[in-house]
C-alpha cells in the first residue's frame, strides 16, 4: 500500500481510468468507487463518503487501555468469559468506545446500525446517535410483532434459535452496520447478516468491541469452531468483520469473592 501510494504521488495529474479510481491513506482504507466515465472529463471524481477511518487499530494503544476495564470470568463453563460491564460503569472509557466507532464508521456511508440482542442494545444506540443514523433491533425470537426470523445458530456455549427483525426495519439495498459486543465462533453474527440479506440490504461491516481471534481459522485438528467456515459455508465470506480488542490484550482475571458459583445459563 506505501509503495502504491508514493506512485500515485508521484503522479501529479492523478489520471485514472474511467471506470473507477482507488484512493488510499496511510490512516484510511478506502474503497474503490464507481465513476462514469464523461466525454468532458475522464478524470477520477473523488468520492470522499464511500471510505473506514482506520486511524484505531485492532489491540492499538487505546484497545490496550479499554482492556482494563474488560476482566474475564469463569462462566457459563468457558474459562474467559470477558464482561463488558467493567468498562459500562467508567463512563469515560465507554464515551472513548462509541467515539473509537463513530469515528470509524462516519464517512463509509451506512444507513442504519443494527445491535443484537442483547449487548448490542446498550453499545448500538449510542453508536447510532452519533452517526445521525437509525438504530434497529435485532431480537431473539417472540420479542417482537411482525418480525422475520434467521434460522437457528450454534455459539460457543450452546445453541441459540435465529435471531429476528421486523419487516419495516431494512429496505432493499441499505446499507448497515451490525453491532455486538464480542464475537468468537461468528453464530450470532452470521443469524444477524442474514437477516439483513433477506430484506434486501447490504452488511458494510460487523464491528464488536472483542474479537477473539482463536476462532477466525482454526487448525482443523484442534476441535475449534472456525469462523471463517461457517461464513464460507453460508456465503457471507465477503462481509468484513472488526473488532477493537483481541485476548491477547485482555490479560485481567476478575477478582471473585471466596465461593464464588458459575452460575452461567449453559454449561
Amino acid at each position: 500500500h506505501i509503495n502504491l501510494i508514493k506512485r500515485l504521488r508521484n503522479n501529479a495529474s492523478m489520471k485514472t481510468t474511467p471506470s473507477f479510481c482507488l484512493l488510499l491513506s496511510l490512516t484510511t482504507t478506502y474503497h474503490a468507487v464507481a465513476v462514469p466515465s464523461s466525454p468532458e472529463d475522464d478524470d477520477c471524481v473523488i468520492k470522499s463518503s464511500n471510505y473506514i477511518n482506520m486511524s484505531y487499530e485492532q489491540d492499538g494503544a487505546e484497545a490496550k487501555e479499554i482492556a482494563k476495564y474488560l476482566p474475564y470470568f469463569p462462566f457459563k463453563g468457558i474459562p474467559k468469559f470477558y464482561d463488558i460491564g467493567g468498562f459500562l460503569e467508567k463512563p469515560e472509557v465507554f464515551q472513548q468506545i462509541v467515539d473509537i466507532f463513530a469515528a470509524r464508521y462516519d464517512s463509509i456511508g451506512i444507513d442504519a446500525v443494527a445491535g443484537l440482542d442483547a449487548r448490542g442494545f446498550i453499545l448500538g444506540p449510542p453508536i447510532a446517535l452519533a452517526l445521525k443514523k437509525p438504530f434497529i433491533m435485532m431480537r431473539k425470537k417472540g420479542k417482537m410483532p411482525n418480525s422475520i426470523s434467521s434460522a437457528d445458530y450454534n455459539v460457543e456455549y450452546g445453541k441459540r434459535a435465529g435471531l429476528t427483525v421486523q419487516r419495516d426495519k431494512i429496505s432493499k439495498g441499505d446499507r448497515v452496520l451490525i453491532i455486538d459486543d464480542l464475537v468468537a465462533t461468528g453464530g450470532t453474527l452470521s443469524s444477524a447478516v442474514s437477516l439483513v440479506h433477506l430484506c434486501g440490504g447490504t452488511v458494510v461491516e460487523c464491528a464488536c468491541v472483542v474479537e477473539i481471534k482463536m476462532f477466525i481459522d482454526p487448525p482443523a485438528d484442534s476441535g475449534l469452531p472456525s469462523r471463517t467456515k461457517l461464513f464460507k459455508d453460508m456465503d457471507i465470506n465477503h462481509v468484513p468483520v472488526w473488532g477493537l480488542i483481541s485476548e491477547d490484550v485482555l490479560t485481567v482475571e476478575a477478582k471473585l469473592e471466596e465461593g464464588y458459583v458459575d452460575d452461567g445459563e449453559e454449561h
